[in-house]
């Protein structure tokens, strides 16, 4: 890649949904890389978009994560750089994913699916609502 160029949002998307799906895991860069005979330096680089995942590697990933290769494919842009219309929210399908990708995101959804009563799993979602409607103090 030559300095200054972009990464297509095709590679990045892709490097994104192997970092969601790997930290939905639990598992560090440096497993996934020992896995696959590579550093985590260049796990680093698929996960930014920086380096492409050829076919044969993308399938390698895919096993290791135990999801499909369409998994990374997903919402993924298009060549003019929107995103599939289809019956997707596209909008708030992207927020959620992004979030989800964050460390905040993924310690919070790891944390309520283990909440096994569901009226306190309710009471979780009320008190974050009310967090969210509450005027900032800052």
């Amino acid at each position: 890649m030559m300095a200054g160029k972009k990464p297509n949002p095709v590679d990045t998307h892709v490097g994104s949904r192997v970092r969601l799906r790997r930290m939905l895991l639990g598992m560090s860069q440096e497993r996934l890389g020992e896995s696959m005979g590579l550093t985590f330096q260049q796990v680093q680089k698929y996960e930014k978009g920086v380096n492409r995942i050829g076919a044969s590697r993308l399938h390698q990933i895919s096993k290791i994560l135990d999801v499909p290769v369409q998994f990374f494919f997903e919402e993924a842009p298009q060549l003019d750089g929107s995103t599939p219309s289809g019956m997707a929210e596209p909008e708030s399908e992207a927020f959620i994913l992004e979030f989800l990708n964050s460390r905040e995101g993924l310690e919070l959804n790891r944390a309520f699916v283990k909440i096994g009563d569901s009226k306190v799993r309710k009471s979780v979602v009320d008190l974050v609502r009310a967090l969210s409607a509450a005027p900032s103090k800052s």
